[in-house]
């Protein structure tokens, strides 16, 4: 089965493309979260480029944590893509949660983002 017509991609694809009609020029705050890592992005669509970029993989993150797959690492990561999208000068997006309900690691990811001074 395609990863475009299975229920997961249909739903990642309906919430970007509602995003893409209310974002008015902002960009995007994108999450992945796999089995053992979280992800998490900056992209400006117009550009067609990542602005800010940040996950439990990083250096500064992966020694400090036990784990990347719990709510502490997402929220380490919310927070230090936010750092990374402010300095670069964006502070308003639009959060792309992708295919994942808004609950867990993704809820902890945009709290922390916001805490950190993203608007969305």
């Amino acid at each position: 089965m395609s990863a475009l017509n299975n229920s997961f991609g249909r739903r990642a694809r309906r919430v970007r493309n509602s995003l893409k009609r209310v974002a008015n020029g902002r960009a995007r705050l994108s999450v992945f979260r796999s089995s053992k890592h979280i992800y998490a992005q900056v992209i400006d669509d117009q550009d067609g480029k990542t602005v800010a970029a940040a996950s439990s993989l990083d250096k500064d993150v992966k020694g400090a944590l036990p784990k990347g797959t719990d709510i502490a690492a997402a929220q380490v990561v919310g927070k230090l893509v936010a750092e990374r999208a402010v300095k670069a000068g964006i502070k308003d997006v639009v959060f792309d949660r992708g295919g994942y309900i808004y609950h867990g690691r993704v809820k902890a990811l945009a709290d922390a983002a916001r805490e950190a001074g993203l608007n969305f």
